[in-house]
């Protein structure tokens, strides 16, 4: 064993400073202003932050705006150009509000080098058009230092938003449906730069390859990412350097305790929508969330018909995983105070008032329902007594790498009215977009499961039909095919639910 764990040590970055470096990074521009790794986020009610990276600190990032792409007479600034020790760019979030709800608008990042894009800004909380998210997890780098598929050149098509090497994939599949969705939720596991070891030629540079995966990777992503709002939240590849439990404090300075994450998307992300309810008790507790959110591990917004809450299924609760002994030997965290994560949702979801907002989605990493293997019993134990108590709709869940469905379950029982007005939670994992370490088995079933696949990559469709009607797809990246559907009826009587 020591043998064995002596040998990894000598791959890790900090003991590589003096051997060439053979990590894949992009070129560096000649105009070190231009926009790299765009991402979009809602912000807050009628808000979408922009971020971006550039290879130099920018004094003051600035986007210029408008409904129209030939007059962007707005111009909204920032001081909010930040780095870290081991990255060679700087992360930068501008955030645009008072905007119409529901609108296109056209924007450029301010450089000598940047062009026009646009995005569809958000709809306001109670808005009853039928609207579709997507939600992908677990999705890495594509390429030399990631993963790859086996491609049939007579079907490739050339879709100019995207580099053509990634048609077939997860993020190609995103481009050729943009229509058809308004945005994305990705909760955990970018990139895969921890795994960085797995590929021999990172062997001696392991410090340089973790940073060349995640520039390859945001400069993938970023043709979707800086067209649709890209909602995201922790998963265990975004702690460290490196996976080898309890080595993290091996990790160069940067590469440790969810640095990247925390600086890409720590200044985008949400914190909570303050209550348009009717109801004082619904106020209060909203603004008793946002005071009690911490963006990006925890947080909500709304959408529509929907109110959103992103979980942190990593740290800052009992047995966390990776957190401070955790079972995942991370040592990430804690982010907040005692309890705060706990408070946080139990104001929020108190929050929800089902005649503004009839849909409570949860988004999170880890699942404690899962075919194949055993799932996360600290998470259970914390998260779904929570999740049942204020009538959560529908769970995403990730980290196992495919697509499952499951009967709305609670303390591993079956709701009898299944997907006809259930009292317990839907759960599904969407965690087979791709990434270097492959699909997971589906394995032996349980009781709960209707749907399970891994025979390609692929992810879930969220359609919200109406008040009582939200259907789930899971579609097949390289195709679009729809592997699975359902539709979920709730009836959504009690305005807040507490059961």
């Amino acid at each position: 064993m020591m043998v064995r764990l002596f040998a990894f040590v000598k791959r890790l970055p900090v003991l590589a400073t003096s051997v060439i470096a053979a990590a894949s990074y992009p070129p560096i521009p000649a105009d070190l202003t231009t926009p790299v790794q765009q991402r979009l986020a809602i912000n807050g009610p009628n808000a979408i932050s922009i971020g971006w990276n550039t290879y130099e600190k920018l004094d003051q990032p600035c986007v210029q705006y408008g409904t129209s792409s030939d007059a962007l007479t707005s111009e909204a600034c920032s001081t909010s150009s930040v780095t870290y020790a081991t990255s060679r760019t700087y992360s930068n979030a501008v955030t645009l509000t008072d905007l119409s709800p529901a609108t296109t608008y056209y924007y450029k990042i301010v450089s000598t080098n940047s062009s026009v894009e646009h995005f569809f800004s958000p709809r306001v909380a109670g808005d009853t058009t039928p609207f579709a998210m997507n939600a992908v997890i677990d999705m890495g780098v594509y390429g030399a230092d990631g993963y790859t598929i086996q491609m049939d050149e007579t079907k490739r098509d050339t879709i100019p938003t995207i580099d053509p090497s990634l048609n077939h994939t997860t993020i190609s599949q995103l481009a050729n449906t943009v229509d058809d969705y308004e945005f994305i939720v990705h909760p955990g596991d970018f990139a895969y730069a921890d795994d960085w070891y797995l590929k021999s030629k990172n062997l001696l540079d392991g410090e340089d390859a973790f940073q060349a995966i995640l520039e390859q990777f945001y400069d993938q992503l970023s043709p979707i990412s800086g067209r649709k709002a890209y909602m995201a939240s922790p998963g265990n590849h975004e702690a460290a350097c490196q996976e080898a439990p309890y080595t993290t404090a091996l990790c160069p300075t940067g590469q440790k305790n969810f640095t990247d994450f925390m600086t890409r998307f720590g200044e985008t992300m949400a914190t909570a929508f303050p209550s348009t309810s009717a109801a004082e008790t619904a106020r209060v507790n909203a603004n008793k969330a946002q005071l009690l959110a911490n963006p990006p591990f925890w947080y909500s917004f709304e959408y529509g018909m929907l109110h959103f809450v992103m979980l942190d299924t990593e740290t800052d609760f009992d047995d966390a995983p990776d957190g401070p002994g955790g079972s995942a030997g991370l040592n990430g965290g804690p982010f907040g105070a005692p309890n705060q994560q706990q408070e946080f949702l139990e104001a929020d979801l108190a929050s929800v008032d089902r005649t503004v907002t009839p849909w409570l989605l949860v988004g999170g990493h880890r699942p404690w329902y899962t075919t194949g293997g055993s799932g996360c019993t600290s998470c259970q134990a914390f998260f779904e007594p929570l999740l049942y108590k204020y009538g959560v709709d529908l769970a995403i869940l990730g980290h196992v790498h495919n697509s499952q469905r499951f009967q709305p379950v609670y303390n591993n029982t079956v709701d009898p009215n299944g997907m006809n007005d259930p009292a317990f939670p839907m759960y599904i994992v969407a965690g087979g977009a791709g990434n270097i370490e492959g699909l997971s088995a589906v394995g032996s079933n349980v009781s709960s499961n209707v749907f399970a696949y891994a025979d390609d990559f692929s992810y879930a469709k969220i359609s919200f039909l109406d008040a009582n009607h939200l259907q789930v797809d899971f579609i097949r990246s390289a195709t679009g095919e729809v592997l699975d559907t359902s539709v979920l009826y709730k009836s959504h009587t009690q305005q807040f639910v507490v059961q």
